[in-house]
């Protein structure tokens, strides 16, 4: 049997009452969130199991601090207005999503991303928290990161981002066609009591791929190729996603990647400078 995670050893200690666990990779003596609870508030250092939604650590460390879901840029919606909250990887799916939910009126909206709590990688996308966290920022949209920890179950930590956002009605997706991933993200959030009522938005569903293209030309922004899979030799990672790319891909492979054959990031034009 594997080793349990550091993350059950913290929900066993705290079960039984105690304040600290020995990390098993480190041999590190870690306050538990009873432990920390014990302090007033945030201390800033980012602690693993911090309960004070990281209130301590400065905004600009966040990204590369955080151990639980927090705010990672300024949090600027109308608190009583209903929150859409889109899930985003900071590649052109997402980005897609953000213009057709703008499109669609929603206009008081959040962006989730989750990252591994190490790393600070974005799963399957291959680039940093950062990079998102400077998206956010020239989109003007607020952010809100999720570092995910091996042995944690993943709808609980998306569920505590949630609870950072109380007036959330809406869950969003850049899911495109892949009908198995959208009935997991129905069950799977719909069972969580968190959860169960929120209303479930794919604005992209079944979307014609030319009329995605054509508004990704439109949007001003450049998608770059991300990660890519080692047999897909047609494209190389830094490869700009555009019609000269769509030719050169197999006519096997997804054209918007879709199977996980490649991924991307957005790049957003800086806005001019301002006159003087």
């Amino acid at each position: 049997m594997p080793e349990p995670s550091y993350w059950n050893l913290h929900e066993t200690a705290c079960k039984r009452g105690d304040f600290t666990y020995e990390d098993p990779d480190t041999g590190y003596i870690v306050f538990t969130r009873l432990g920390l609870l014990q302090r007033d508030r945030c201390c800033g250092a980012g602690c693993r199991h911090c309960p004070f939604e990281h209130d301590g650590v400065k905004l600009a460390a966040r990204a590369s601090k955080i151990q639980q879901a927090a705010w990672l840029t300024d949090m600027s919606v109308q608190s009583d207005a209903a929150i859409s909250l889109l899930f985003w990887s900071g590649g052109k799916d997402s980005f897609l999503a953000l213009r057709a939910l703008q499109r669609e009126g929603h206009r008081n909206i959040v962006l989730l991303t989750t990252f591994d709590a190490r790393s600070r990688i974005i799963a399957q996308q291959e680039f940093t928290i950062d990079v998102v966290v400077e998206q956010a920022t020239q989109l003007g949209v607020p952010l809100l990161g999720v570092p995910l920890h091996t042995g944690a179950d993943y709808v609980d930590q998306i569920a505590a981002a949630v609870d950072l956002v109380p007036a959330c009605e809406r869950l969003c997706f850049g899911d495109l066609h892949l009908a198995h991933i959208r009935q997991w993200r129905e069950k799977a959030f719909g069972d969580h009591p968190r959860m169960a009522n929120m209303e479930l938005i794919f604005p992209l569903w079944n979307a014609d791929y030319d009329a995605l293209l054509a508004d990704l030309l439109a949007s001003g922004a450049t998608s770059i190729v991300s990660a890519v899979f080692p047999d897909l030799t047609q494209i190389d990672i830094g490869d700009v996603f555009d019609t000269d790319l769509l030719a050169r891909l197999p006519d096997h492979i997804d054209p918007f990647g879709e199977n996980g054959e490649f991924h991307t990031r957005i790049v957003l034009t800086p806005p001019p400078p301002k006159a003087d």
